[in-house]
């Protein structure tokens, strides 16, 4: 059998129909959108229609979609430039602390120039405590960021019923998401969900790494993170990069045309490798919410063994798989996300997670459930942590 890619939450495999789209931006139509010449039309049609193509995804107008180059980089824009744009109506933010590294990081290198950030709680399955959250909402609170879904557990929070605990408290405060891992598989209109600002990137669903986005509702007002040109709307300077933005946008006719299918698809497969983990290794917990969460993601803990031996010997055996999110893995803390829920450090030095993709298919998981067993055992035997 080939090599078993489980770690689709972490980038996943460019499609070729995305690819297709992008090639000729590379070689022949390859000018700067900025350029007045001719070569500088065809590029700077195809970013428009493909702004169009993703504004119209998420329910938004084409100015309200703003190209960056990473999850990353959207959502330091969005706190950073919320911040300083909204610091003499306020400087108190309300953050969740299980999201992504770069959420929990750009708060904490505000919280360092003066701002003042309060953690929100979350419970055992990593769903917002809603009354702590209407509870520390104050006059000078100018922005709330909860991420759509975790990236590590799973877990998907009822994001439009937090808006609307927001808003409702104070109608001035500005509700951010990162809907990273929720593109492939959610209904993300922004008007539904009530929400001011939203990330995403590209390649969680099979863009190549580099492009990313950032729906910033009219009438708001972030301080630029990049200066140095008109780009983007005077919101995001330096040259566009039209082949990524391209293939994004294909990505998301992609998405809009197959979400169901696939969704049903890699849900079905999700169940299934629970379903045999559980039935075979003794003591396994699965993290997360039990219904309220992605269809591709599986995050086990495993008693008395560390995360990081089964994930190599997984590889041994042609697996894929990762200890948590890819932009801390070459920490050796446990999981700040598992730590933020509740589970002490010696549990979550344990956990493994599996995240599939479209291309996955039964036989694989059926090898996954047949070597992991063993694998656990051996390490079990061997461990100091018993």
């Amino acid at each position: 059998m080939s090599y078993i890619y489980l770690d689709n939450a972490s980038t996943t495999k460019v499609d070729k129909e995305v690819l297709n789209a992008m090639l000729p931006y590379f070689s022949d139509r390859y000018g700067n959108v900025s350029s007045l010449h001719k070569l500088g039309e065809k590029p700077k049609e195809a970013v428009e229609k493909s702004r169009k193509i993703v504004a119209d995804f998420f329910g938004c107008q084409p100015n309200e979609i703003i190209f960056t180059g990473s999850a990353s980089e959207s959502s330091n824009f969005a706190l950073k430039g919320v911040a300083e744009a909204y610091k003499n109506q306020g400087k108190h933010l309300l953050v969740c602390p299980i999201d992504h590294s770069s959420m929990v990081q750009a708060a904490q290198h505000l919280a360092n120039l003066g701002f003042e950030i309060t953690w929100l709680k979350v419970d055992k399955q990593g769903i917002i405590d809603k009354k702590f959250l209407e509870g520390n909402i104050r006059p000078d609170t100018i922005l709330v960021t909860v991420g759509h879904s975790s990236n590590e557990i799973g877990t998907v929070q009822p994001i439009s019923e937090l808006v609307k605990i927001v808003k409702e408290k104070n109608p001035k405060t500005l509700f951010h998401t990162d809907a990273t891992q929720s593109v492939q598989y959610y209904d993300l209109d922004v008007k539904r969900l009530g929400i001011d600002l939203l990330t995403i990137t590209g390649h969680k669903f099979y863009v190549p790494k580099g492009i990313g986005a950032l729906y910033i509702k009219h009438g708001i007002h972030l301080d630029k993170l990049i200066d140095g040109g008109q780009q983007e709307f005077g919101k995001r300077s330096g040259t566009e990069n039209v082949p990524y933005i391209v293939g994004m946008a294909k990505a998301i006719e992609l998405v809009k045309k197959n979400q169901k299918q696939i969704t049903e698809r890699v849900s079905r497969l999700r169940d299934k490798l629970i379903k045999g983990v559980l039935e075979k290794i003794d003591g396994t917990e699965v993290t997360g919410h039990p219904t309220s969460k992605l269809p591709h993601i599986a995050n086990f803990l495993f008693k008395n063994v560390e995360g990081e031996s089964i994930l190599m010997m997984l590889d041994k055996k042609g697996i894929a798989v990762s200890t948590g999110s890819a932009c801390a893995s070459h920490s050796l803390k446990p999981s700040h996300v598992l730590l933020g829920i509740g589970y002490p450090p010696e549990e979550a030095h344990g956990s493994i997670r599996f995240s599939l993709g479209k291309d996955n298919t039964e036989k694989e998981i059926d090898y996954v459930v047949d070597v992991l067993p063993d694998i656990i055992k051996k390490l079990q035997k061997i461990s100091p942590l018993k």
